[in-house]
């Protein structure tokens, strides 16, 4: 991939909210506490070690800390799930994440992948795994396991020098020490237990360590 090729389409930044239906006896329905319905961000936004300015995690055991400091997913995916939900106006931002990207997508990033997003410098840390609050919040049973079925899981970064950053901002690879490990081959090994592989993604040291240590314990 071409350094000049990827670009951020838009930023989406939340903080958790508790969502509650009176009387509900629906499951989706009962109350819930999540900072997945992210919203848009307007000019620059400060990017930190653990989280863009304006972002917070509602489950901080599961979610967030410095290998999943942003959430990443390709623009080149919307056209698909708004044709297979039937929902033309899915919006970016709509699998919960703080950058919706145009040019990557698990093909095509890699673990380690370091990059520049104006003055940030950020790395590729590992496949993000989807939960049951896609479902939820979309209110489609199934659409976790379809998020997971295709693939289309999104990616994790790590932020090794803090900076501003904005929609529109061009996203320049300087360093892919692992082109080997895309994430769509981490998600290949990570789902299929005893996978020939597993070992030897286990010692890919700039994997994130949570990662790391699952696989060596398979």
């Amino acid at each position: 991939m071409p350094a000049d090729d990827a670009v951020i389409c838009s930023i989406q930044v939340g903080m958790p909210t508790s969502y509650r239906t009176e009387g509900a006896a629906d499951e989706m329905d009962r109350a819930w506490v999540t900072s997945f319905a992210k919203q848009p961000v307007v000019g620059p936004c400060w990017l930190g070690r653990e989280n863009l300015a304006g972002n917070r995690q509602a489950d901080t055991k599961n979610h967030g800390g410095p290998d999943k400091a942003a959430l990443c997913y390709g623009a080149s995916h919307y056209p698909d799930w708004r044709a297979e939900l039937n929902r033309p106006d899915f919006p970016y931002g709509g699998f919960g994440e703080n950058f919706t990207i145009a040019g990557l997508s698990e093909q095509t990033a890699c673990i380690g992948d370091t990059c520049a997003i104006g003055e940030a410098r950020v790395q590729v840390s590992q496949p993000r795994g989807p939960c049951w609050k896609i479902s939820r919040r979309w209110r489609i049973e199934d659409l976790t396991a379809r998020v997971l079925a295709t693939g289309r899981t999104g990616w994790y970064l790590r932020v090794l020098t803090e900076g501003e950053v904005a929609a529109e901002m061009p996203i320049v690879l300087l360093d892919r020490p692992y082109p080997a490990w895309t994430i769509a081959r981490v998600n290949t090994i990570l789902y299929h237990p005893g996978h020939p592989n597993t070992a030897a993604l286990a010692a890919c040291p700039l994997l994130a360590s949570g990662l790391r240590g699952r696989l060596a314990r398979r």
